[in-house]
């Protein structure tokens, strides 16, 4: 019981640090990275939790699929300013 309780705080704990990096980074391209790396914490912390449905709902579209949107869109938009330019 002990072993699960310091891994669930290390996973809570990591859960805290890559917000925080989402949240005060300067790049908008390291953001988004440390917010899929969030939500693969989060899904884990479901596994945790007993949760299986819940942590491959959040895989899949917490870590997966809105990190791969947001970097298709942020790659999208750099081309035009690049263009303009």
């Amino acid at each position: 019981m002990n072993v699960l309780f310091s891994l669930n705080t290390l996973v809570i704990i990591a859960i805290l640090v890559t917000a925080v990096i989402a949240v005060t980074s300067e790049k908008i391209l390291t953001s988004v990275i440390a917010l899929g790396v969030t939500g693969g914490f989060i899904a884990l912390e479901f596994i945790f939790l007993h949760a299986p449905d819940v942590a491959i709902s959040e895989a899949a579209v917490g870590a997966v699929l809105s990190t791969a949107m947001f970097v298709i869109a942020i790659r999208k938009t750099t081309k035009k300013e690049d263009e303009e330019e």
